[in-house]
């Protein structure tokens, strides 16, 4: 009896002693949740912001912005949109860039997933080898392809057309190189059953395994929207007549002074601020499937 007491005493003080250690815990965890939104609200504070400069920038008299470059608008005026598109070509600029980029996304969407089934799944000669040549060409600077890029459209006669700024770009050595990746995640018995009813190769990409790398093909396809939009390097080898200028080109003849003065800041970033607003809609529209699972996937 006597044992018994001593030892319900003892759980007594321990579950006593423990109380404050598990507030203190609790607590604890708190504290580092209260840093650590803290910081993640100061580092979007600090990445938003220049955002919000821009947007207010354009809002501004050209003497407002040289005098208050990161205040409020003293007055709030349209004249910078205005402008934009009744003094310069930006209407055209966007019409070339819209052109451009769904030509480009649509075709990096298709071929880099045709060449990373083909790079994961079929077996043929030299297939080793093609892949070492894909992660050289990653490892490749793109300025140092700019050259070789000029010569190959001049060649091709395809230098100052659409044509010239479309081919180039509709395959990528990263989006081939994450399609593959992708595909050999996928277990292969999935292919199975449809091969057994006598679907083909490319029935069996189509059907079975396309379907399968939605969120493969929703990153890539926001990867080459993003990258088509704001490519710029290419398109200044590619063309120069200003009738196939797209945004970032004509953006940056801006910079120049091409409608006046180069230190008009409402203009630019008026600009600039239209200019990504189609890549913006694109990312939130879409975030929240880039990192989803496959559907469809066989569980085991």
């Amino acid at each position: 009896m006597a044992t018994d007491m001593t030892a319900q005493s003892s759980a007594a003080a321990s579950t006593i002693s423990a109380a404050p250690r598990r507030r203190g815990a609790r607590s604890d965890s708190r504290t580092a949740t209260v840093v650590t939104m803290a910081v993640l609200v100061l580092l979007a504070i600090i990445y938003i912001y220049p955002f919000v400069v821009q947007v207010l920038t354009s809002f501004k008299t050209n003497a407002d912005a040289v005098s208050n470059p990161l205040g409020m608008p003293q007055i709030w005026t349209v004249e910078a949109y205005q402008r934009l598109f009744t003094s310069s070509d930006y209407p055209l600029w966007f019409r070339n860039s819209v052109i451009v980029t769904l030509f480009v996304t649509a075709g990096r969407v298709f071929f880099n997933s045709l060449a990373g089934y083909a790079l994961a799944r079929l077996r043929f000669p030299g297939r080793a080898l093609v892949f070492s040549f894909l992660v050289a060409v990653m490892a490749v600077p793109g300025v140092v392809l700019l050259i070789p890029k000029f010569l190959v459209i001049n060649t091709l006669g395809i230098y100052n057309t659409f044509f010239g700024l479309i081919l180039p770009l509709l395959v990528d050595a990263a989006g081939v190189f994450i399609m593959k990746n992708y595909f050999e995640s996928i277990p292969a018995s999935v292919e199975e059953a449809a091969r057994i009813d006598g679907a083909g190769t490319f029935r069996v990409f189509w059907s079975v395994v396309l379907p399968m790398a939605r969120p493969a093909l929703i990153t890539i396809t926001i990867l080459s929207f993003q990258g088509s939009w704001n490519e710029l390097s290419h398109f200044i080898v590619a063309a120069n007549d200003r009738d196939l200028f797209n945004l970032t080109r004509g953006v940056a003849s801006l910079t120049s002074g091409a409608l006046g003065s180069s230190a008009d800041y409402p203009l630019k970033m008026g600009a600039a601020a239209l200019m990504t607003i189609p890549v913006a809609v694109l990312f939130f529209v879409f975030q929240k499937r880039i990192m989803g699972t496959s559907d469809g996937a066989v569980k085991g």
